[in-house]
């Protein structure tokens, strides 16, 4: 019996038969009643199957389309039943060598929601607002590595200024022993070196720190998400590179230090070498000098080369980890494929993750080596600004207005050591009454200029007093202190400035005439006049200035200070015997009416001294003034003869 003729025959029973055999019933909440069944059969009978013409689907109830081609969305695209199936009739006319143009006018006919998806052209929307939105976020994504660039540098920038700053603040609050027993090289490296170095790497790697962190905690959530199996695969097979990075930078870490102490090191002979230059010279040191250099360069460069060395593994380590984690993953990846855990496409998928994942890793490593530096620098700065200061001065009251001070000072067992096991001031006593010149005479290391640094408070004396108009220099402020005394020193200072500038430093409400009152005084207004703007010219430490006009520069100083007690060190150590004369006559008229301390060498500047303090391993052996001491003939004597035999 053919189809045709069951379903004929089919059509011919008794409708009992029929309610038995193609009872009503219900398809996904679809009823499907008896007559759809026998229409379905009937429709199904005229089916060719050797022209596979599928054009009766058409004439299907629509409880069966219903079924058979439920409706649906694709890509955001509503395909209904009757579009499926006016597809499906249609392209079953086509013939198997059918040409381009003929499949061509067949899409044209089909319904809209098919055509969006089969042709390209109905895709210019999509790909429209595709583009613009990639357009968005790579605009959004510059912007804001633009505004990073920014954010970074001003952070980087603004953090080594606050640096300088405390730098400063806390070379003022260091005690003088500090620079005692540091080179000013070495000071000057780590305020600019390893300041500069900290700005420079915080720049460099903390906007790649960010992002590197940033992807690679996203690439991790994204691998877990995928499959949790590939996902610990790839993390374990990294974390043999994060246990060799760690070593490596524990073991580098050392010669980053290293190196930048030797840095400073470098520096501070450099300046040291520099700032002596004509004595090298004189003294044909040009050699040993630069051998010296060379040692102090040689252990700079092993340092440097041992750190880059170190830090340089981790590149290529870091490379071969992210290689080896795609090899991980691709072979887990293929066991889990062939028991149809995952579809290849999770493999690719992770491939990409893991690069995703490792690449960071070796910017990480990258910014580590720039940060080791960073450290080595932050050491020595933070080294520096924890220091030991000067004990505050918070609980202190008194204060002594210099224009009433008498003048009087008094030492009173006076005992002291820059190291507590090695005392240089032993029991020193005297006193200097208002306008006295006390002149501290002595072999060198006697202790002359320590007692000076000690009356000015420059350190802090282990025990005994001294005294100002009575009070204890313990009661006053050091910025009190230094407010009372005028000092003239051996090395004289000029900085970069006007010559008046330099004569009124630190002072306010000096006039000009009273500036120029001042230089005649001293005796150096003539040379003023000389210069190519007068009073208002630039000078700087390093000009070609004689060290006699250097030094009545300095007292000029002085002069406009007006302080009650004055302190002369050495002040005519420098200077020719001509200019000595000079600077002889422009201090007599600065120590007028003042409390005046001298120390000197050349013992025939002293001969009018009120009080001449003979000293020996820090105890005052003699006292009194030129002529009394050379009477008794004793020490005082002996050096002061010795001076003038020696020019015989």
């Amino acid at each position: 019996m053919t189809k045709e003729n069951a379903t004929t025959s089919l059509g011919k029973l008794p409708d009992s038969v029929l309610d038995i055999i193609l009872e009503d019933s219900t398809y996904n909440d679809i009823l499907i009643t008896k007559e759809d069944k026998i229409n379905l059969l009937k429709s199904l009978s005229n089916y060719n199957s050797e022209t596979k013409d599928y054009s009766f689907i058409t004439k299907l109830p629509d409880s069966i389309n219903n079924v058979l081609f439920p409706s649906s969305t694709i890509d955001n695209i509503e395909i209904t039943t009757k579009d499926k199936v006016e597809f499906i009739s249609k392209m079953s006319t086509l013939k198997k060598d059918a040409s381009v143009n003929e499949i061509y006018k067949i899409v044209e006919t089909l319904p809209n929601s098919i055509q969006k998806l089969v042709n390209p052209k109905m895709n210019v929307e999509k790909i429209t607002k595709m583009a613009t939105i990639l357009l968005i976020i790579y605009v959004i994504s510059a912007t804001f590595s633009y505004l990073e660039g920014i954010f970074m540098v001003k952070v980087a920038n603004n953090y080594a200024r606050r640096l300088r700053n405390k730098i400063s603040l806390k070379i003022n609050k260091l005690p003088l022993k500090f620079f005692d027993h540091n080179l000013s090289g070495d000071i000057l490296s780590r305020v600019t070196n390893d300041v500069d170095t900290i700005a420079q790497s915080l720049n460099q790697s903390l906007s790649t720190l960010v992002s590197s962190i940033t992807l690679f905690l996203g690439s991790i959530i994204m691998m877990f998400v995928t499959n949790y199996i590939l996902a610990i695969t790839a993390i374990v097979s990294s974390l043999v590179g994060f246990i060799l990075m760690f070593i490596i930078l524990n073991k580098s870490q050392k010669y980053f230090t290293k190196r930048q102490e030797e840095l400073g090191n470098l520096n501070g002979y450099i300046e040291e070498v520099y700032s002596g230059l004509n004595v090298v010279k004189t003294c044909n040191g040009t050699d040993e000098s630069t051998k010296e250099f060379d040692k102090l360069n040689k252990k700079l460069y092993t340092c440097n080369r041992k750190s880059q060395f170190l830090s340089g593994l981790m590149q290529p380590i870091m490379g071969f980890v992210g290689n080896f984690g795609y090899v991980a993953v691709c072979v887990v990846g293929a066991l889990l494929v062939s028991k149809d855990i995952i579809s290849f496409g999770t493999i690719v998928a992770f491939i990409i993750y893991v690069r995703l994942f490792t690449n960071p890793l070796s910017q990480i490593a990258q910014s580590m080596t720039s940060l080791q530096t960073t450290a080595a620098a932050s050491e020595r700065v933070f080294d520096f600004l924890e220091e030991n200061e000067m004990p505050k001065e918070t609980n202190i009251t008194k204060k002594l207005d210099k224009d009433k001070v008498k003048g009087k000072i008094e030492f009173k067992n006076v005992k002291f050591g820059y190291d507590e096991d090695k005392i240089i001031i032993k029991d020193f006593t005297a006193t200097a009454k208002p306008g006295q010149k006390i002149a501290i005479v002595g072999p060198t290391g006697a202790g002359k200029t320590t007692m000076v640094n000690l009356l000015m408070k420059f350190y802090e004396i282990n025990s005994g007093d001294i005294k100002i108009d009575g009070v204890s220099i313990k009661e006053l402020t050091r910025e009190n202190i230094h407010d009372l005394f005028t000092m003239v020193l051996q090395d004289t200072w000029l900085f970069n400035g006007t010559v008046k500038e330099n004569i009124v430093y630190n002072r306010k409400n000096i006039s000009d005439k009273k500036v120029k009152e001042i230089c005649k005084v001293v005796g150096v207004d003539h040379f003023i006049k000389t210069l190519p703007n007068g009073y208002d010219s630039e000078i700087s430490d390093t000009d070609s200035i004689s060290a006699g006009q250097r030094q009545l520069l300095t007292i000029a100083r002085g002069m406009i200070e007006n302080a009650p007690f004055l302190i002369l060190d050495e002040a005519t150590s420098n200077v020719d015997t001509r200019t000595e004369e000079l600077v002889q006559k422009a201090m007599d008229k600065l120590m007028e009416n003042k409390t005046s301390f001298i120390i000197a060498h050349r013992l025939s500047t002293i001969r009018n001294a009120d009080l001449i303090l003979v000293m020996k391993d820090g105890n005052i052996i003699e006292t009194g003034n030129h002529d009394k001491l050379m009477k008794e003939n004793g020490f005082y004597a002996s050096l002061y003869n010795s001076q003038f035999e020696s020019l015989k």
